[in-house]
């Protein structure tokens, strides 16, 4: 925690200029404007913190600069979270501030929901984008996305021991109740954690995975932003056992860290 914090106020000192210098909050567009200094700033904090630490799955990249305002400047290639036991798949290109967060939500909110409703860790995380020039969305003409700077991982589904999958696009809305219930929590912890976490029903780009960044601006008195908007407290899903029929489940609401 005391890592995190040190981090994250390095980055908003440097981010009091949002608002009045140009390309400030997103880094610009693509081929005009310059990167955030807070980019920079937060990389440096966390590499010195020892959150993130080179290993045979953590491995270092040379620096990636453009085109544009693309880049960032001590990429990492991350095969394995967790120490080693859990995968990435495939791996992913991204800065240390989100290999530091993807291992607190796997600490902290993924793992204690795979015990909860499976009674088995998850062992691999399967990943669609991490690294990638390009604007929201895919627009190559939009806002530029956190992508562009190894800021963002778009997660497709999990791997349990044992092997069992299980998928966004097949759990989200028609999957088991212990399905259902695990997205939602690992969905609410993911809210806790990151700065933006768009997911199935958030819009018509994220049907079929959980997206995080951590774009400093989008976290506001504590608060980040989250949609589908989960509310506030903590997920309450129960699934204790497997029924024949949904029908026979009560359906519960999806509550969790909301946004404004």
């Amino acid at each position: 925690m005391g890592a995190r914090v040190a981090y994250l106020v390095a980055g908003l000192a440097v981010a009091a200029c949002l608002g009045t210098l140009i390309g400030c909050a997103g880094g610009g567009t693509f081929n005009s404007g310059q990167r955030a200094p807070w980019r920079g700033k937060t990389e440096e904090a966390c590499l010195a913190s020892g959150a993130v630490r080179a290993s045979a799955y953590v491995q270092s990249m040379p620096a990636i600069d453009g085109p544009g305002v693309c880049g960032l400047e001590v990429p990492l290639r991350v095969s394995g979270l967790s120490g080693g036991r859990v995968g990435v798949a495939p791996p992913a290109t991204i800065g240390c501030p989100l290999t530091a967060g993807l291992d607190r939500w796997l600490k902290d909110s993924v793992q204690p929901a795979a015990y909860r409703y499976f009674g088995r860790p998850v062992v691999e995380l399967k990943q669609i984008a991490s690294y990638g020039c390009r604007g929201r969305n895919g627009n190559r003409f939009g806002a530029i996305s956190e992508h562009a700077f190894g800021n963002a991982l778009d997660i497709a589904g999990f791997r349990l021991a044992g092997g069992d999958e299980i998928t966004v696009v097949g759990g989200w809305w028609g999957g088991p109740p212990r399905e259902r219930a695990f997205l939602q929590a690992v969905f609410a912890g993911a809210c806790a954690e990151f700065y933006t976490v768009l997911g199935p029903g958030s819009d018509r780009f994220h049907y079929n995975h959980i997206h995080v960044d951590l774009l400093l601006t989008n976290t506001r008195s504590g608060h980040h932003f989250c949609q589908p908007s989960p509310g506030r407290g903590v997920p309450v899903a129960q699934a204790e056992g497997e029924p024949h029929s949904t029908a026979s489940v009560t359906p519960l609401s999806f509550v969790g860290p909301g946004a404004d």
